[in-house]
């Protein structure tokens, strides 16, 4: 629970830093939802896998699966 939410403000510190329009909108369990605008969805893909796999360091790899719909429930 704790490195999902150190991911979480990670990435939004990102959002915040490189003015982004995109928005985290829900966080449940060990999955993060968030509002894209298409012209950001590469780079915000790379700023959610590296600070997800990346936000805390272990001896295992965190290996992050990252989908893209166009509604909530794809």
């Amino acid at each position: 629970a704790d490195i999902i939410k150190i991911a979480m403000i990670d990435i939004y510190k990102e959002i915040l830093n490189k003015n982004y329009k995109s928005k985290i909108v829900l966080q449940v369990h060990d999955e993060l939802l968030l509002e894209v605008p298409t012209d950001e969805k590469e780079e915000i893909i790379n700023v959610i896998r590296e600070r997800m796999e990346n936000a805390y360091p272990l001896k295992v790899r965190l290996k992050v699966d990252i989908k893209i719909g166009t509604n909530w429930y794809m």
